[in-house]
């Protein structure tokens, strides 16, 4: 079976290019394909791009301030997605009603439902004297119009992008065009006049988008006084998007929504989403949402509780800080929506319960996926032998914990500890002069777990011995662990090289860890990792040395660092920077949280691997 795969495979492409003879096919397949399918293609396709102009059109809608007069012609331009949608139900029902039968979701069967009735109410005008008052409200009233439409509009997209997928589109390629997409997509809209309470410059709504979707931190303005509730609404969203991944949110969609997808996208969904198999899939997805969701929404009534009554909030204000930190801090992203962010002085003369919670949160959010699922099948396998006496002979495992998962929380204890005690014992008389012993024990475990690539800062940067600040600057290079919502090289990259110089020292044939030889591929990722980051940061400095020849060198560096390793830490220059800088900064924040080394692959999928062919020789390494 796995032959034959690569046989139809290599038989339409050939070095990764479609033959004339797969085109001719195509041709002559959509020639004689019925009229049945021709239609249920282009109603697909009208229904995509209706669902694409209705999002835009919803909004411009909630973007702009509207007058009395204004408020219908928006309504009635959304008349048109509505009515494709529409034929779209009935064009799935009359020509794929059983595959649509089988594998479409209850949820999906709701969506749809609803627009149906949402046409209705078009059709029957909101009668004078309703039968049912209420249900009559609900019905006729624009927030039940424009969740249905949103709704649909995003499964349909959701259905799109898994589509691309089937096509067997390079993954790499895939995740960094869907950060580009919202990042494109949430500068626009920071631009509509309701998102800021003065205008912004493109440029730095452009920063702004890079930095939310690629949970950075910099900004060239200042949150708490530029964006209104609704920038703030866009900004969470652009973090959660992208600190947990385009393809997860659209995956979750897809299938939870819409049923089953092709083998080849389930493939790939699972090695996205870190699921061990296929079989998991779904519920893996679930579990990495709800993970998220519940510790965020904890976090939040954590943060609220915490909140000093000196900043003197009104409940809907703590409730937008409490749930926009809990967000910031999981996702590692360094946003703050409070006056000075985490350095303000109700918090810093405080009771420190809110570092603690943030702490909390960042380790959390900076843990991995991965982990985060192997603990959820250690559970499980527990759970299972508490209940029936036994665990199932797939799950009897010697090893319940994976290799990945030991080495990460030991090296990230390491780290934590290292980084604790050395800005405990080097900013004691110094940033934290005047605490008390408790004060500084909390603050030095907060600043010892920001620079790993959340960004808050609660004391001044600048004002950091210079052993201090090599310090921080080293935790921002090796950040978090893979395939979290950190940044850096990586806590796994840095175990693998670190082993791997402890072998040759050894002069052991490899690197070994709890029991487990560590593979090649792994040990030769890490050092291209390592190599890549270093060449980015390299260029990227030596540009912005020459374009800002009046800030300082340690300030620069500093910045470039912050940006590449997605940290969010400044020493206040950011809002100092030409929009040149600023632009290419945004490409070092994209660079940062996509991943060098996953861009350059993707681009090179295509070329084979002709070293085999060459035979081997030393070099003189000493």
């Amino acid at each position: 079976m796995i032959k034959s795969f690569f046989h139809i495979h290599r038989s339409s492409h050939k070095g990764g290019r479609r033959t004339r003879g797969s085109l001719r096919y195509r041709r002559f397949t959509y020639r004689f394909m019925p009229v049945a399918e021709r239609i249920r293609l282009v109603v697909g396709l009208l229904s995509v791009i209706a669902a694409i102009f209705c999002l835009v059109e919803l909004t411009l809608y909630f973007g702009f301030d509207r007058t009395a007069a204004d408020v219908s012609s928006p309504k009635q331009l959304l008349r048109i997605p509505q009515v494709i949608f529409l034929l779209n139900i009935i064009a799935g029902i009359l020509f794929s009603f059983r595959p649509a039968m089988l594998n479409a979701k209850i949820l999906k069967w709701i969506v749809d439902g609803a627009l149906i009735i949402s046409i209705l109410t078009w059709i029957y005008p909101d009668p004078e004297y309703p039968w049912i008052p209420l249900l009559e409200r609900v019905l006729y009233s624009d927030t039940f119009l424009f969740s249905v439409l949103t709704a649909y509009s995003i499964l349909e997209i959701c259905q799109a992008a898994i589509r691309l997928i089937n096509r067997r589109t390079n993954p790499a390629l895939i995740l960094s065009g869907s950060f580009l997409i919202f990042i494109i997509i949430g500068s626009f809209m920071l631009m509509l006049p309701n998102c800021t309470t003065t205008p912004i410059s493109y440029c730095d709504s452009l920063f702004l988008s890079t930095s939310a979707v690629c949970i950075t931190g910099l900004t060239p303005i200042d949150i708490p006084t530029t964006l209104t509730p609704m920038g703030l609404l866009i900004v969470a969203l652009m973090i959660q998007v992208g600190g947990l991944g385009v393809i997860t949110f659209t995956s979750f969609f897809a299938l939870f929504f819409s049923g089953v997808p092709s083998i080849y996208s389930q493939l790939m969904i699972k090695d996205m989403v870190y699921s061990k198999s296929i079989n998991n899939l779904v519920p893996t997805i679930l579990y990495i949402l709800l993970f998220t969701l519940t510790v965020e929404a904890v976090g939040a009534a954590f943060v609220y509780l915490t909140i000093p009554p000196t900043l003197g909030m009104n409940i809907s204000d703590k409730l937008i800080l409490s749930a926009f930190h809990s967000l910031s801090s999981f996702c590692n992203a360094g946003f703050s929506c409070l006056p000075a962010g985490m350095s303000n002085a109700a918090l810093i003369n405080g009771n420190q319960s809110i570092y603690i919670v943030t702490s909390v949160l960042i380790f959390a959010g900076g843990i991995g996926f991965p982990i985060l699922v192997n603990f959820k099948d250690i559970f499980n396998r527990w759970l299972c032998k508490r209940f029936t006496g036994k665990a199932k002979s797939a799950n009897r495992l010697t090893h319940p914990y994976d290799l990945n998962t030991r080495l990460v929380l030991v090296t990230t204890l390491v780290i934590l500890a290292v980084g604790s005690i050395g800005f405990f014992v080097l900013e004691y008389n110094n940033t934290l002069a005047g605490m008390s012993l408790s004060e500084k024990t909390v603050q030095s475990i907060f600043n010892a777990l920001t620079p790993r690539s959340a960004g808050f800062v609660s004391v001044d940067p600048s004002a950091f011995l210079p052993a201090t600040m090599l310090l921080v600057v080293i935790q921002m290079w090796i950040g978090a662990s893979s395939q979290s919502l950190g940044g850096g090289i990586k806590v796994n990259t840095l175990a693998a090289i670190m082993l791997n110089v402890k072998a040759v020292i050894r002069g052991n044939k490899s690197p070994s860890a709890f029991g487990r030889s560590i593979a090649s591929g792994s040990i030769r990722r890490a050092y291209a990792v390592l190599t890549l980051a270093l060449v980015c940061f390299a260029v990227y400095s030596f540009a912005l040395l020459i374009i800002e020849p009046d800030l300082s060198t340690k300030d620069i560096l500093f910045e470039v660092t912050s940006a590449m390793f997605t940290v969010g830490s400044s020493l206040g220059v950011t809002d100092k920077l030409s929009d040149l800088s600023l632009i290419i900064l945004s490409t070092a924040m994209f660079i940062g949280r996509v991943g060098i080394l996953s861009m350059l692959a993707g681009f090179a999928a295509g070329s084979f691997d002709r070293s085999r062919y060459y035979p081997t020789d030393s070099l003189i390494i000493s």
